[in-house]
């Protein structure tokens, strides 16, 4: 600062000498914060990178483009266009979702620990809301990925 014109560092108080320790307060109490708040599920929700698909030999030999994508965790965490809903939801949104849309294909993103009772639910609610086909998503083995 410029104060030699008007000799305004005269008018200046001298900076305070006992907020040295404040700086390392708020950067420990910043650190914390982000400790406390920094999980995966607040800073990003969503499935979380524990989520995996299935392994097939042949997951790319029958894959078919799908109009409507769902992935699902559990039971109750099912996660549609942005939305997360548990399986009572998942039954009423695909209603509202295949209603005037006849022909629609839906791709299910389903996690390895997802029971085969669990997926067969989700046959029957796709099949019940007029959906024409549903496919599982699944990787490729490392045999075929590799050319």
């Amino acid at each position: 600062m410029i104060t030699r014109p008007l000799n305004l560092s005269s008018r200046l108080r001298p900076p305070p000498r006992n907020f040295d320790s404040l700086f390392y307060v708020s950067v420990g109490l910043t650190a914390l914060m982000f400790a406390l708040f920094g999980s995966r599920f607040v800073l990003s929700p969503g499935l979380g990178v524990d989520f995996k698909l299935p392994v097939m030999p042949t997951a790319l030999a029958g894959a078919a483009a799908a109009d409507v994508i769902i992935a699902i965790k559990g039971t109750d965490l099912i996660f549609v266009e942005g939305a997360k809903v548990d399986s009572v939801g998942l039954r009423s949104w695909l209603i509202e979702r295949a209603k005037g849309h006849p022909g629609l294909r839906l791709l299910v993103q389903a996690d390895v620990t997802l029971t085969t009772k669990d997926l067969t639910s989700i046959y029957d609610m796709a099949h019940d809301a007029g959906f024409v086909g549903v496919q599982i998503a699944a990787e490729p083995s490392e045999q075929q990925a590799t050319p």
